[in-house]
């Protein structure tokens, strides 16, 4: 699963807003202290030693706690099996553990259930009957309330109730509010939902949920090895439109991923960079850039809440292939620079 669930294939899409001034609209309160999160790779086998020392040692305040499940394309079910098959890091237990370790280090928790398509994405996902719909959703909500429930009991931060789920919402919106509600008896703390970097703005239900969470990899530059100011140049047009929808919205925005390979070419579409990835040149300084950029960009912004980087492998155990070009900046130029900003 390295690179499960990150982004779409999908273009770019042109977002309306309304020309209301930003100097007019009513200004959020500040939040708390960001959210300076680590997306932890779930290990296939118990930590052979505490994970927290080193999220510490880069500043990080959280950590997102991904249970897998997944659904075969064509298939109407969502399979998740905690007694086999998954990975000890994304049964329950392992889940309890890495969530009691993460507090007893003071490390806060956002739980991130997150559905994997294998050679699909989660956005185009869809069905032609509504009895096939009905099979689904009905499997989706006792798996995510499952860990609402774990959640609840492990006094989990924050939870997050999906992952780009594109089509699904479109055509579907009736089950998601209803999930909301029955999440909401189950879970009392801070809720989010995880949309894709060009459809934030066509999800319905931010009024009942605390963040309005994306994914953050907009593409940004071409270049080989882009340029710090270039970037947060190519930021600006959308930070100030995550701007103006936080405001209208009366909610925070929150990065619940972003990430870059550490390879060529990594400020514009890593879903793309992904294929072929074992043949591309590795290029530490395009990843560390491009954090330079979005952390300068955004870290100073009230209406930001945070982000999750994607990703972090605990001990350095649960990757599959190529580490050194994938998202993780564990022993890249990267890591020097998100501690920097985390710390």
């Amino acid at each position: 699963m390295l690179f499960a669930g990150c982004t779409n294939p999908s273009p770019q899409q042109s977002t309306s807003y309304t020309s209301q001034s930003l100097s007019v609209l009513p200004a959020l309160p500040k939040t708390d202290r960001k959210i300076n999160g680590l997306t932890f790779v779930a290990p296939p086998e118990p930590f052979s030693q505490n994970p927290m020392p080193a999220v510490q040692a880069v500043g990080a305040g959280w950590i997102a706690v991904v249970p897998y499940a997944f659904t075969r394309p064509g298939t109407p079910n969502v399979q998740y099996h905690e007694h086999g098959q998954q990975w000890w890091g994304e049964r329950p237990a392992g889940a309890r553990e890495t969530i009691r370790l993460a507090h007893e280090a003071g490390i806060r928790v956002m739980l991130k259930p997150q559905v994997w398509i294998p050679r699909n994405w989660t956005g185009t996902l869809d069905f032609e009957s509504t009895e096939d719909w009905a099979t689904w959703e009905a499997d989706y909500e006792r798996y995510i309330l499952r860990f609402a429930a774990l959640a609840d009991s492990t006094g989990a931060d924050m939870f997050c109730i999906g992952t780009e789920f594109r089509t699904a919402i479109e055509k579907r919106p009736q089950f998601w509010n209803a999930l909301i509600l029955k999440i909401k008896a189950v879970y009392k703390g801070k809720l989010t939902y995880s949309s894709n970097w060009d459809d934030w703005d066509k999800v319905p239900f931010w009024s009942e949920l605390d963040y309005i969470g994306m994914g953050g990899y907009f593409p940004l530059l071409q270049e080989t090895t882009p340029d710090v100011d270039r970037l947060k140049k190519a930021w600006q047009p959308i930070r100030d439109r995550l701007k103006t929808y936080s405001r209208q919205q009366g909610k925070p925005v929150l990065f619940t991923e972003f990430g870059y390979l550490s390879v060529d070419s990594c400020g514009w579409r890593n879903w793309e960079l992904e294929r072929g990835i074992e043949n591309r040149n590795i290029n530490e300084q395009a990843q560390a850039n491009c954090y330079e950029a979005i952390f300068s960009t955004f870290q100073h912004e009230d209406w930001w809440a945070g982000s999750f980087l994607w990703k972090w492998f605990p001990n350095m155990r649960g990757h599959e292939g190529y580490p050194e070009r994938d998202y993780t900046p564990q022993g890249k130029k990267g890591e020097a620079t998100l501690r920097k900003w985390y710390k």
